[in-house]
């Protein structure tokens, strides 16, 4: 059944959310009508009407609109070819800006080729951001795979044993394999080697099938790749698979990890169907964070590296997937509520707390900051929401702070699709650390939040890009009615060098090339 929503007593005579919701479905209506009558033609290239304007927001009398722009500046847009993107990496060509897309499993046309072509990766010159120039698609390797949901970039320079003047990928090849790419022409990307192969889970009953990848990290200085997906017989989808790839011609696998009783040697009963496993591993310095089952179930583990890549010397098989050698590398595990998974960690150490200045200690924090993922449509769960570890005694981590958008005054519930955090941006910058984090929020767009109080975060920016005919549909039933809707569904950001935010849509609208201005930008200092 539906959860009903609470909504704060109204003064008699206030414009209501439904009355809202009622206008703003007549707008729509009459954008539909409009576009039909100009007979505007998806493939033909001409433009189509969005199916709900920007103007629907501002909708009744004496009500405040809600602004889907606060702070933050469209820069430019691409359609990526009416994909289905997860993943943004930028990388730095000398002076050019290379982006890499990776795309969830589909399928559409390749304007380049003239042919419909399964989900790949996608690569665009962003030197210009406000004219992106798509390069090329990369479809998936063999006809099994769909899919290239994460991708990294090194330089051969950066590198331990790789050809210095090239540029290497790795991306995931479908829910199948790991692969290498040569991408010193972005333009012309070259296949060089297949790292492994996925293997299937044990688990008999499983929501997610019996093999999987997903997101990964790639370190440059050290060539470990640390990647997730599915290991033979591994009692999950997804555990941590390392790799070393200093040499991407000839990789070598290291080992395999994940919780206690995921390991194939483990007894009792299987992790629950809808339990993935590893979501995100996040390598920095001598610590790896790991997110356990991104929206609910979750699990935060923080590992010593060097322990982890060299496993308890006084074993005898140091490496080997035994529960001993699970817990030698742990330094501390966090499970979070039923209601409440990891989706991303990311560590901001010597966090300065401004309000402690005057304390004679412990006037900076190491801090962790956490995404549970939002998973069902029109809020038919239990609300996610952006953490706030504080992690200076690891042994002890405790969350200190939440944030999350509220569902009014935007109505986010009844917009359709998704409506809560998934994910935060990977890249590190020096003008947002320890002062702004960049959020994708499926319908609520891209949230750029003030943290310089941790205790206190709040929200200084806002953007929600507007639908597109591409836009697909987020369908779901509720109390035997079916509601299908078109909705934004934002779902990864991340940063460049330059300050410049590139936003992912989930239902295939397309990218979104974000700036700061306003207050935002003055706290960034850009």
């Amino acid at each position: 059944m539906s959860r009903q929503l609470g909504r704060s007593a109204r003064a008699p005579g206030r414009p209501t959310t439904r009355d809202a919701r009622r206008l703003r479905a007549a707008i729509a209506a009459c954008s539909i009508l409009a576009a039909v009558m100009t007979a505007c033609d998806r493939d033909s290239g001409a433009t189509v009407a969005s199916a709900v304007p920007a103007t629907a927001d501002a909708v009744v009398a004496g009500q405040e609109p809600y602004a889907s722009s606060v702070d933050l500046r469209l820069v430019g847009e691409d359609s990526l070819q009416a994909r289905s993107a997860y993943q943004p990496i930028v990388h730095a060509y000398g002076e050019r800006r290379i982006l890499f897309v990776g795309h969830h499993a589909g399928e559409a046309m390749n304007p380049a080729s003239g042919k419909v072509e399964r989900n790949g990766l996608s690569i665009l010159d962003v030197t210009n951001p406000a004219a992106p120039q798509y390069l090329v698609h990369v479809p998936p390797t063999g006809d099994e795979a769909n899919g290239t949901q994460h991708v990294q970039v090194c330089d051969g320079s950066a590198l331990p044993a790789a050809e210095p003047t090239k540029v290497y990928a790795i991306r995931t090849n479908g829910s199948v394999s790991y692969e290498v790419l040569d991408v010193t022409d972005p333009a012309a990307p070259t296949f060089v080697t297949t790292i492994a192969t996925t293997g299937t889970s044990s688990r008999p009953k499983s929501e997610r099938g019996n093999r999987e990848t997903h997101k990964f990290q790639w370190d440059c200085a050290s060539g470990v790749a640390y990647l997730n997906g599915t290991a033979p017989g591994w009692r999950v989808t997804r555990v941590l698979q390392a790799f070393d790839v200093g040499n991407p011609t000839a990789p070598r696998h290291l080992r395999d990890f994940g919780l206690v009783g995921y390991e194939p040697s483990a007894e009792g009963p299987y992790p629950e169907p809808q339990v993935a496993g590893l979501h995100q591993p996040f390598a920095v310095g001598n610590r790896l964070y790991l997110g356990y089952n991104s929206g609910e179930e979750g699990v935060l583990q923080i590992l010593d590296r060097d322990k982890f890549l060299r496993g308890d010397p006084f074993d005898r098989e140091p490496l080997a997937p035994t529960a001993a050698s699970l817990r030698y590398p742990e330094i501390t595990r966090v499970d979070l509520p039923s209601y409440w998974g990891v989706h991303t960690a990311k560590p901001l150490y010597g966090f300065p707390i401004a309000d402690y200045a005057d304390n004679s200690e412990a006037r900076t924090r190491n801090l962790l900051l956490v995404s549970s993922e939002a998973g069902t449509f029109r809020c038919q769960e239990p609300r996610d929401v952006l953490l706030i570890f504080d992690i200076t005694e690891e042994r002890h981590a405790l969350p200190i702070a939440t944030f999350q958008v509220p569902e009014e005054p935007g109505d986010f519930c009844h917009r359709g699709g998704r409506f809560g955090p998934h994910s935060f941006a990977d890249a590190y910058h020096p003008s947002f650390d320890a002062k702004l984090v960049v959020l994708a929020y499926f319908n609520a767009g891209v949230r750029v939040v003030d943290i310089r109080n941790p205790f206190e975060p709040r929200e200084v920016a806002r953007f929600i890009p507007e639908v597109t005919a591409n836009t697909t549909e987020s369908c779901i039933e509720i109390d035997g009615e079916r509601h299908c809707d078109r909705a934004i569904q934002t779902n990864n950001v991340n940063l460049d060098d330059r300050g410049y935010i590139y936003a992912l849509d989930r239902a295939s609208t397309g990218l979104h090339i974000l700036e700061l201005t306003g207050a935002a930008r003055q706290i960034a200092g850009l």
